[in-house]
């Protein structure tokens, strides 16, 4: 009897949307969230307490705009002095910063001031 082939997951990060699937038994299946929906919003806000994502992260963003990350997909792979990544930054609430000639995202939480690398938010 053959061994069976372990589960694949694919991740789609999406500028406005991303979602999760896994190939298993031959299917993939899109992995649903906490509100049963297969999509969710790319946010992710960073509050005193948690950090949110997807639809209520974007749900609370006016209220804590400098704290509520979107496009993050932006920065992925960009030097912070790219003209794409400066004419972003005019255009977002949140701050972001030059660390190392990388983009970080700068955000308050629980308290403290942090910086994310895109990839982490």
């Amino acid at each position: 009897m053959a061994a069976e082939k372990p589960a694949a997951i694919g991740i789609d990060l999406g500028t406005t949307n991303s979602c999760v699937a896994v190939f298993q038994h031959g299917q993939v299946e899109i992995i649903a969230n906490d509100q049963g929906n297969r999509v969710m919003p790319s946010y992710v806000a960073f509050t005193d307490a948690d950090r949110l994502v997807g639809e209520a992260s974007r749900n609370q963003a006016a209220l804590n705009a400098t704290n509520t990350v979107f496009d993050a997909k932006r920065l992925i792979g960009r030097h912070y002095e790219d003209a794409v990544v400066q004419k972003d930054i005019k255009n977002w609430p949140f701050e972001v910063a030059n660390v190392g000639g990388k983009p970080h995202i700068q955000a308050e939480h629980k308290g403290e001031q942090k910086q994310f690398a895109a990839e982490e938010i």
